[in-house]
């Protein structure tokens, strides 16, 4: 096959876990449909379990067009799509799924609209005049609903279908963004359209939502979440990390279980010492389970890396508690502070070294 050039005008970036029936079939449209163009596709694989990588890998020994990024430890859509086009210099990269639901052939339209410079940002639009869902079901149709209405609270711009996740842009616009994106779960789009420091010129055309061939959908709870957790983010973000919200709110969560672990233990007579450390080793495992679910789910410990992530984790954790405990007895002995105060500074200053030791330590990136 011809070989691109060493800088292409367009770069696919295609996030993929466990698709590998998808990968040849899809690099076969790619190239129907780009055959006038010069350019790359880059796969980003979070470490897929099917072959994945083996399918990207017998491609890319015959095609130049072909590359790929393999991600350990991170998941995710939005970050995967972040470091693909950061792993680019294509003036114009576009977003594709891996699952071949996208309807590739509106990809050169798309190009054809950024460089007359019509647009900045084209959408591939499920919700404009000539658009469709396909084969969705009334419930999955009515959450997408739901989520397009809820996210022009963070939008500057109207834009009918901000839960696409088939779009394409210039570089430069990219750009203006990467460094207020969120990187949370699967909207990148929206992410993206919220972060930019003006409201670009957008331009939605239309295609209909396939139906997946090969694979499993990656729909699953911890979307809604992780979509509710970017708009958190647009909308507090710039005042306080929403990761830290979360962890934060685990951390009470563990002092209510705390409180029941303990009276529990007491009541079936057990001494308070015991049964103190008998409840702070429950909060513990319980806030280090919570978070490796909740807080830190992109970086979600498994295996043995569990068990040294809860290690690290009652360690830090030690660690805090000694430190709450010495600068909350300084604030109410020397310095004479009220106990309320002592107690809110200590309880404080732990809360900020657990998580910031644990983002760093515990759930360290890969």
């Amino acid at each position: 096959m011809d070989q691109p050039a060493a800088i292409p005008d367009l770069c696919v970036v295609i996030p993929v876990l466990n698709e590998r029936d998808n990968i040849a079939p899809l690099v076969s449209r790619l190239h129907a449909v780009l055959e006038a163009t010069s350019w790359e596709v880059i796969f980003v694989d979070d470490d897929s379990t099917d072959g994945t990588r083996a399918a990207i890998a017998a491609v890319a020994a015959t095609d130049g067009h072909v590359r790929l990024l393999h991600r350990i430890g991170r998941r995710g859509l939005s970050s995967a799509f972040i470091e693909g086009a950061q792993a680019s210099l294509a003036p114009y990269v576009a977003a594709m799924d891996g699952d071949m639901q996208h309807d590739e052939a509106l990809l050169p339209r798309m190009l054809a609209t950024l460089r007359t410079g019509e647009a900045e940002l084209v959408v591939g639009s499920r919700y404009v005049d000539g658009g469709g869902v396909g084969a969705w079901d009334r419930t999955r149709a009515g959450l997408s609903a739901l989520a397009t209405r809820l996210s022009q609270m963070v939008l500057k711009v109207r834009l009918a279908d901000p839960m696409s996740g088939f779009f394409m842009l210039r570089r430069d616009i990219f750009d203006a963004a990467v460094r207020n994106l969120s990187a949370m779960g699967f909207k990148i789009l929206l992410d993206i359209v919220a972060s930019l420091p003006r409201p670009p010129a957008i331009r939605e055309l239309p295609y209909t939502f396939r139906t997946r061939e090969h694979g499993d959908s990656k729909m699953d709870a911890g979307v809604l979440r992780d979509y509710a957790l970017l708009l958190a983010d647009k909308l507090v973000g710039h005042v306080v990390p929403i990761r830290f919200v979360l962890f934060a709110g685990v951390g009470a969560l563990g002092i209510v279980f705390h409180l029941l672990v303990l009276r529990a233990c007491l009541l079936a007579g057990a001494e308070f010492p015991l049964a103190q450390g008998i409840a702070t080793a429950c909060a513990i495992v319980g806030n280090f389970v919570l978070n490796n679910i909740f807080t830190f789910r992109d970086r979600k410990l498994r295996g043995w890396g569990f068990l040294r992530g809860l290690v690290t984790f009652a360690l830090i954790c030690s660690v805090g508690a000694a430190g709450n405990i010495g600068v909350a007895s300084f604030l109410f002995g020397p310095a004479h502070s009220a106990w309320w105060l002592a107690g809110l500074v200590g309880a404080a200053m732990s809360l900020v070294w657990n998580y910031a030791a644990s983002s760093v330590i515990t759930w360290r990136r890969g």
